[in-house]
Order: structure tokens, then sequence, then C-alpha cells
């Protein structure tokens, strides 16, 4: 299992739309083949700036929910938000306590 991380910064006046979309969306993303979470987390000293964490079984899984149409759509009227440049990293976790 890996984590993907993906680091979003959107004009203010389009966080209630991306926010909406992401409400309406985020079901049928964690449903994706392989996914086994998905969280979303708005940073506390610049409102603007979201970051998403999903977890996947394989590589091979979140290639597939990129290459799908579905993935395409949304990922098009979202980067349409961006103020500036997404940042993404996929890591593998090492330790988590809970």
């Amino acid at each position: 299992m890996f984590v993907r991380i993906v680091k979003m910064s959107f004009h203010q006046k389009h966080i209630p739309e991306f926010l909406a979309m992401f409400e309406e969306k985020k079901t049928f993303i964690r449903a994706s083949n392989g996914c086994n979470l998905l969280e979303l987390y708005q940073d506390k000293n610049n409102p603007e700036i979201f970051f998403t964490y999903s977890y996947w079984e394989k590589e091979e899984d979140l290639e597939n929910y990129r290459n799908s149409v579905f993935f395409k759509e949304v990922w098009a009227k979202t980067k349409a938000f961006f103020n500036d440049k997404p940042e993404t990293w996929s890591v593998d976790k090492k330790v988590s306590l809970i």
C-alpha cells in the first residue's frame, strides 16, 4: 500500500465550488478499485491550500483511476479553479500509530 498526496491551491472565489464538487464525487473516488482511504485537508494558515491523501493498494490501481474518464473530467474542472500549480507525491507509509 502507498499514499498519494496532492497539494492544490485555489482562487478564494472557487473554494465553495471545489468543496461542493468534492462532496459530490468523494464516494465514487473512494469506491475506486484499490482505494482504501480518501481524506481532504485544508491548511490552517492559508485557506486557499488543500491536500488530498488517498491510500492505494497498488500503483496500478492509482494509474487506472487516473486514466479513467471520471478522473479526467473531474480533474479538468478542478484545474480551472487553481491559482498555482498542483504538487503530488506518492509515498510509502512506514509507521502509523492510532
